[in-house]
């Protein structure tokens, strides 16, 4: 049977052909996909979205130690939040299979760096397994669990933006219905405490020499012997780069499996090509190991160190040359930055939270991360997942050592980062008696991978009903006394509130609640937000003055005719949700009658 499949769909389709019953992820580009695609199987797989990658991870380990094979999922920098357990499993080892599924970015599409965790497996010295398209990914990940049960250990598959994404035909098999182990007690395996630990690092050592050897002996590292006058060494997407740049005009060490990298394998390659290119994304991970073992390449030296490595790169810095294009005057194009959706409710907040003076804006990773452009210009900062609030914090405790001070921060972040580390955060500030303005933008789903279900929707990631955790509750029990819930879309509200929480000189927490304009309702949001999306307003031309009020709100619904200086507000787009009509001073927006 063969299907069209993206990597992450191909992924998908190994663990469930390769037996696997537990799967667990935090969604995040660009490997979101993966476990939604794994919840598909649901009468073959438990697939869960977890709070945050270390839950997720640790969730697989258990799975793992209660005898079935299981899998995690995650972007590149989520398993910078999953390397503690990541670590210590490497030196335990595992009893049913266990793959971590790591989708780097280079280029960073929709990421806040470009970090290569390649370097993550070599650390951890566990196994890695690299896909260069969608029959590789099936294929490794069923591989990667026979790998796992045979050397005792997690296994990594690193895959790319364009593998996840990219698709091609994946010949399918049917699934190979794996037992659960029997579980047994065993402290000397699954115990670290020291007197344990210093033992399982022993064997840590053991396993890479026997992981040495299969690297230089699997068919995941194959030679293609071309004209030997030049010879590239890749791995991933890469190969089908230079493939695509070099065709068979080359030879290559086509590598699949690449921790530990085949020594042996890669002098038999060197030493019988005269020019050596190594061509990977990135840092020089395979080139650095190639100059260890006495060869001279190019590397990283001469291919940029960073962005992604598409043909026309290569074709540019092997050939100086580039493909023929279409030509085109750059200037007539339209910069088109990404915006807030129209009738997103982070809208109103932000258009509020932006006029304020003497405020540092935290900021966290989400659709609201965008607030940081105009017309709000409304965040100061952005650097990892949970880390508003607690950064908020250490900077509000600077503000406060300044004499005279007026500077008062302001921490934002949504429901899903929330739940994922910034509750964490939250009680940091409870417990050392911040005096920051922490607000939480709850718009009922995780949205900027693509609406996903979270503990405060209602429902698991395969369809159950659950019970919805209530932030505001959570709030209150972590001790805080401040607390007040409101429509980010009422301005009034957001103003009053925004003013009643700087009054303050202890924490206080603001929570904005309102559904995300392209979230698809469950029967609890129809009964709570009744009657939301379902207006559509428009601009009276004979009263507009062409203030441009409403074009700041920076609504994409909303467009200004040059010509006749008024504001035209796009039928099709707009939502209702009333912001634009809030500002207006001559009330020129009203609704458009049925």
């Amino acid at each position: 049977m063969k299907k069209l499949m993206t990597g992450n769909e191909a992924i998908a389709r190994g663990a469930y052909e390769a037996g696997v019953r537990y799967a667990s992820a935090y969604p995040g580009t660009p490997s979101t996909e993966i476990l939604e695609n794994i919840a598909l199987y649901k009468d073959d797989m438990t697939a869960e979205w977890a709070t945050n990658e270390k839950v997720a991870f640790e969730a697989v380990v258990g799975a793992s130690m209660a005898g079935a094979r299981a899998i995690a999922s995650m972007k590149h920098v989520g398993v910078n939040v999953a390397a503690d357990p990541l670590f210590t499993v490497a030196y335990t080892g595992v009893y049913g299979g266990l793959v971590l599924v790591s989708a780097d970015e280079p280029g960073q599409h929709s990421s806040q760096n470009e970090q290569d965790n390649r370097n993550y497996a070599k650390a951890a010295k566990i196994p890695m397994l690299e896909p260069a398209n969608s029959q590789e990914s099936k294929d490794m990940t069923k591989l990667a669990f026979e790998i796992s049960e045979k050397y005792d250990t997690p296994v990594m598959i690193r895959m790319t933006t364009r593998v996840c994404h990219s698709k091609a035909i994946v010949e399918c098999q049917e699934r190979e219905e794996r037992e659960i182990i029997p579980y047994k007690k065993d402290i000397n395996k699954f115990v670290t405490v020291p007197a344990i630990a210093r033992k399982l690092r022993v064997k840590v050592e053991e396993r890479q020499k026997k992981l040495l050897e299969f690297s230089n002996t699997t068919e995941l590292n194959f030679i293609e012997w071309n004209d030997t006058e030049v010879g590239v060494i890749t791995s991933g997407v890469c190969y089908s780069y230079a493939k695509e740049v070099f065709g068979d005009s080359v030879s290559y060490l086509k590598l699949g499996f690449t921790q530990p990298l085949p020594a042996e394998k890669i002098k038999e390659f060197c030493s019988k090509v005269k020019k050596v290119y190594v061509i990977e994304e990135n840092d020089p991970y395979i080139e650095e190991q190639v100059k260890v073992l006495g060869f001279d390449c190019l590397g990283n030296g001469v291919f940029p160190p960073y962005g992604e490595m598409l043909p026309e790169v290569i074709r540019n810095v092997v050939f100086g040359e580039a493909m023929p294009t279409v030509n085109y005057d750059e200037k007539e194009v339209v910069a088109r930055p990404p915006v807030l959706c129209a009738g997103c409710p982070h809208r109103g907040f932000y258009y509020e939270l932006g006029k304020r003076k003497n405020v540092m804006v935290s900021g966290d990773i989400g659709c609201y991360s965008l607030a940081f452009a105009e017309p709000y210009n409304a965040t100061d900062q952005n650097i990892c997942m949970g880390a508003s609030i607690s950064v908020g914090h250490g900077a509000q405790k600077v503000f406060d050592m300044v004499e005279n001070n007026k500077m008062r921060v302001v921490s934002c972040l949504g429901d899903s980062t929330f739940f994922h580390t910034g509750i964490n955060s939250l009680i940091n500030v409870a417990y050392n008696k911040s005096n920051t303005v922490n607000v939480i933008l709850d718009n009922r789903i995780t949205g900027m991978t693509g609406h996903q279900e979270n503990p405060g929707s209602g429902y698991t990631l395969q369809g159950e009903k659950t019970d919805d955790l209530n932030i505001e509750a959570i709030v209150r029990a972590l001790g805080f006394k401040n607390v007040v819930v409101i429509n980010p879309n009422d301005l009034a509200a957001v103003k009053h509130a925004l003013d009643w929480a700087l009054s303050l000189d202890e924490p206080s927490v603001i929570i904005t609640r309102w559904p995300c304009a392209l979230k698809k309702f469950s029967p609890e949001d129809k009964e709570e937000f009744k009657g939301a999306f379902t207006e559509k307003f428009s601009v009276n031309r004979d009263k507009c003055i062409g203030c441009k009020a409403c074009i700041r709100t920076g609504c994409p619904a909303i467009s200004f005719d040059k010509e006749a200086k008024k504001s035209i507000i796009d039928y099709n787009a707009c939502v209702g949700c009333t912001v634009c009509s809030q500002v207006c001073p001559v009330k020129a927006i009203g609704k458009v009658e049925a």
